[in-house]
């Protein structure tokens, strides 16, 4: 089984950043663990129990508290708020000996929201999480009802999703996570309002934590297989995707193609990069909150 962190002494290092972290939440929140097929799932909780439930999913190398820190004020004041750190990702959740041998996205999740006694949530996700929200409501659409996917396109069979272009985004920088190589990486990934990451030294001392802790290879379990056109099934009215013009992992024609050809409902953000949700964190909020209430 892959380690998440590359050891005990960097996964220390990260939990106790995490909780300084969300030490800078400004909300009332509680943290929970619940056990499944494949080990230990981590959730941050905030918000008022008897409000629509939301789940909350981050990208690849990042999780719950360094995702959600501008969004999760807005948010939960509207909704029960769930944030989900993944099963092999640079967060909280412990993968056990099932998860190396054959992870299932969807059974994990089947697994959560029946431990959570949820029969039916809506869902938020960012890169990876775009993906995983896509997922989700195409597999068991009898329990997630609207979807809000950000810095991520269509995950269809028959377009392309430029896989490849995105590595090199990472390189050098990534391999060489220096205080100044992380600034330098900071501003490849975002656009106009890349001082997100700046305003908040917190924000910025854990993301360099994690590029220097996090073994990457823990979250290659994580396939993301094109859903095919027939089970792709998300409405106007189910969907809502924003991406930002200077998104240079999901900003290109053929996600703009996806988008108009499918007829899904999407935006493009001005002057955002791929951390969409962090550089105009009060337009993005908005706009869930529109969209999931009306």
């Amino acid at each position: 089984m892959p380690k998440v962190f590359k050891s005990e002494t960097k996964q220390k290092a990260v939990y106790e950043s995490y909780n300084h972290l969300l030490a800078e939440w400004d909300v009332a929140y509680e943290e929970k663990v619940v056990e499944g097929s494949y080990g230990k799932t981590h959730l941050i909780i905030a918000g008022n129990p008897d409000h629509i439930p939301v789940l909350l999913f981050h990208g690849v190398g990042d999780n719950s508290a360094i995702m959600w820190i501008y969004n999760i004020k807005d948010l939960s004041k509207e909704f029960h708020v769930i944030a989900v750190d993944a099963i092999g990702g640079a967060g909280k959740s412990q993968p056990n000996e099932n998860y190396s041998k054959g992870f299932n996205q969807v059974l994990w999740i089947e697994e959560l929201l029946d431990a959570l006694k949820l029969d039916r949530v809506y869902a938020i996700g960012v890169s990876y999480g775009c993906y995983l929200v896509q997922l989700f409501k195409c597999k068991l659409p009898n329990r997630f009802d609207k979807i809000v996917g950000l810095a991520g396109g269509p995950s269809v069979e028959g377009y392309k999703t430029n896989n490849l272009r995105k590595m090199p985004i990472f390189l050098p920088e990534a391999l060489f996570p220096t205080p100044k190589n992380v600034s330098k990486l900071l501003k490849k990934l975002s656009g106009d309002g890349g001082e997100s990451f700046i305003r908040k030294p917190a924000l910025f001392s854990h993301w360099h934590i994690l590029l220097k802790s996090f073994n990457n290879t823990s979250m290659m379990l994580h396939k993301t297989s094109s859903i095919s056109k027939p089970d792709f099934k998300i409405s106007r009215e189910e969907g809502l995707f924003m991406l930002g013009d200077q998104d240079r992992l999901s900003y290109y024609p053929e996600s703009i193609k996806a988008f108009e050809e499918l007829n899904l409902n999407y935006k493009i953000v001005k002057g955002a990069g791929h951390s969409i949700n962090h550089e105009q964190a009060d337009l993005i909020n908005s706009e869930i909150v529109r969209f999931l209430t009306k």
